[in-house]
């Protein structure tokens, strides 16, 4: 699990410095855009390795009914994700979409896994994922976007639930049945 944590580590640190250290990452100037995309992804790559060797210890036993309900987040979480590169009418009304779908996905999946090593990934990533909204609703009055085309709306909706089935895919593929009731 250290090496998940270390991740954890890279991936907060990572995304937190421009908040925490304004000045400091400015006189970076790009570079530093280079250096916390490295770092961000440096961070990914420890966390999914970590996770993935991690012992597992059960904390608690989550019903399966919670396997219907994370897919059903998870739909919302993957749409989240989307209307923050949406060009459409909604992406006017969230502040921080992308952020409320990291929340959506760590609740989602902290939902369905009772071992420690998901409670300190996904717990962890829902905690960073609130104090990024609140570090930058303190530094920034939000000027919410110009509405665009309601269309774009639809084909975010397309979007999601081809995103959602990839994803789904990719799970099964994993060896890992995201549907409840058995499966692979």
């Amino acid at each position: 699990m250290t090496i998940m944590i270390a991740g954890i580590v890279l991936w907060v640190g990572f995304h937190l410095f421009k908040r925490v250290l304004p000045e400091m990452r400015a006189n970076f100037g790009n570079a530093g855009k280079g250096l916390v995309t490295v770092g961000t992804l440096a961070g990914l790559a420890l966390m999914i390795w970590g996770y993935q060797m991690a012992d597992t210890v059960a904390v608690w036993y989550p019903p399966g009914w919670t396997t219907h309900l994370n897919n059903l987040l998870m739909l919302a979480a993957v749409f989240f994700l989307g209307v923050g590169h949406s060009k459409g009418r909604l992406r006017a009304r969230f502040r921080h979409p992308m952020l409320a779908s990291v929340k959506i996905w760590a609740v989602a999946h902290l939902l369905v896994n009772g071992d420690l090593a998901a409670i300190v990934l996904f717990g962890s990533m829902l905690i960073w994922a609130v104090v990024e909204v609140i570090l930058i609703n303190r530094a920034e009055p939000w000027v919410p976007k110009t509405p665009g085309d309601p269309k774009r709306d639809l084909v975010l909706v397309g979007i999601t639930l081809g995103t959602y089935a990839v994803i789904s895919g990719i799970h099964i593929w994993l060896g890992v049945w995201p549907f409840g009731g058995g499966g692979a």
